[in-house]
């Protein structure tokens, strides 16, 4: 299928995990310019955390459902509760979505930064094996090179991310450290500069307006724009994401901003590690396999992740919204992506059962794992949640505390909203742009964007 086609790979793709939300006020075109004011980003998060829901969980017979848990159930997933218990909880983390009353596993801030850490250092070591070994060896790279770009992404979406919120260990100190090691390891534009653009025009009153960084990503970098049409904005798409051009802009473009007004401290560990490393390896001669085992996944392979991440963010406003204001208009911009399809269902004859389990198990293993691994990592399949409560204290247990909201009634929110999978995720980011106000969105009303900040913003 190609990716401008309308058709879904699931059967059903998008949906509210609720009945009851109200519709985003609209009105015609010739309306009068659209009020905006100040995002509810101070939104206390649910007081039922993750925690406390595996205790209350922990009372009830495995499988047993509440009312709340009937009404949060998705139809997709619940159509997986008739594989083996032990293979729910991966299909949850899977996924994204837990099944309706399934018990919380609780997980840790400290836990989330030693799997990507050790996923970066697992893989390093499996690509440098592939290299130095040869011949057949080298086919380690690829399981090597997934390895090494799924720990950085987690290190980039998770742990940067929350360190930008003071939000990872709730130590200022320590987080601006931990971001300070992340961004000279990744060469992301500078922590101090990133948390203050980030929570001031992504989380604020300029979100999703030509102010804010994400939207200024799509105008300016990938160069798409309102009227286009879906199948022109995934080809110019997937063009960039094979142009050296791009890639080689993108890269420079992560060096400045990484190096322009970063802290001291930042710049000294980037030069001990690039400065110290690279010439430690010239010296032993191993330079080309530091360029194979590292700079390919963190160059090319990172970008093409951004990228494809960058597309599924967040839904642009429709033309003629009067209100921008409030959890409603807020509450619409972002979408929950899960990850994979509806399984077969039951009652089929043998044979034809047997194929379409067989096709399922091969697009769940071979499409959605590596959607998953390597674009929609940690969090990010659950970016709603976060918008709703960027300071939420369970951000760490995302799935279970997303589920959990759903089953309290999303506390004065509207409705959650998702897709299932990418694809059927970029095409709603893509169709919302395409309908967006062309005035509003006009890329010359963007007064000033240096060249320098043109793609921090895929990583916000």
């Amino acid at each position: 299928m190609r990716p401008g086609n309308t058709a879904s790979h699931s059967p059903t793709t998008r949906h509210t995990d609720s009945d009851d939300a109200p519709q985003t006020t609209t009105a015609p075109p010739s309306t009068t310019a659209p009020r905006t004011t100040a995002a509810p980003q101070g939104t206390t998060a649910p007081r039922t955390t993750a925690a406390a829901a595996t205790a209350a969980a922990a009372t009830r017979p495995v499988g047993d459902k509440t009312p709340g848990d009937e009404a949060a159930a998705d139809p997709v997933r619940e159509s997986m509760r008739r594989l083996p218990g032990p293979l729910q909880l991966p299909l949850t983390f899977l996924t994204g979505r837990p099944l309706a009353g399934q018990r919380p596993v609780a997980l840790s801030p400290g836990f989330h930064l030693a799997t990507a850490s050790l996923s970066v250092l697992a893989g390093a070591a499996v690509s440098a094996t592939g290299f130095v070994l040869g011949t057949w060896f080298l086919l380690l790279l690829l399981p090597g090179w997934a390895m090494t770009l799924h720990g950085q992404r987690n290190l980039r979406m998770m742990i940067y991310h929350q360190c930008s919120h003071r939000n990872m260990f709730g130590h200022r100190r320590l987080d601006t450290v931990i971001g300070n090691v992340i961004s000279a390891l990744l060469v992301i534009q500078n922590f101090e500069r990133y948390s203050r653009e980030h929570v001031a025009d992504h989380h604020a009153v300029h979100h999703m307006t030509l102010r804010d960084p994400t939207v200024q990503a799509f105008l300016i970098s990938l160069d798409l724009h309102p009227g286009m049409t879906r199948r022109r904005m995934w080809r110019r798409v997937l063009l960039k994401a094979v142009s050296p051009r791009f890639h080689l802009a993108f890269a420079i473009s992560r060096v400045r901003s990484f190096w322009h007004n970063g802290a001291a401290a930042e710049k000294a560990v980037a030069v001990a590690l690039y400065g110290g490393g690279g010439v430690a390896a010239v010296l032993l001669g191993a330079w080309p396999a530091v360029l194979v085992v590292w700079f390919v996944p963190v160059g090319v392979l990172y970008q093409i992740s951004n990228t494809l991440r960058l597309c599924v963010k967040h839904t642009f406003p429709a033309p003629g919204t009067t209100v921008r204001r409030g959890r409603e208009y807020f509450g619409s911009l972002t979408n929950a992506i899960f990850i994979g399809e509806a399984a077969p269902a039951p009652g089929l004859p043998a044979a034809a059962a047997a194929l379409r389990w067989l096709r399922w198990s091969g697009r769940m293993a071979l499409v959605h794992f590596p959607t998953r691994y390597l674009v929609l990592t940690g969090d990010t399949v659950v970016h709603d949640y976060h918008h709703r409560y960027p300071a939420s204290r369970q951000w760490h247990d995302y799935i279970f505390a997303r589920q959990q909201d759903l089953v309290d009634g999303h506390r004065n929110w509207p409705a959650y909203t998702a897709e299932w999978g990418l694809v059927a995720a970029i095409n709603r980011v893509f169709d919302s742009l395409s309908a967006a106000d062309p005035e509003e969105f006009d890329v010359a009303r963007i007064r000033s964007v240096s060249k320098r900040e043109l793609f921090a913003a895929f990583d916000d």
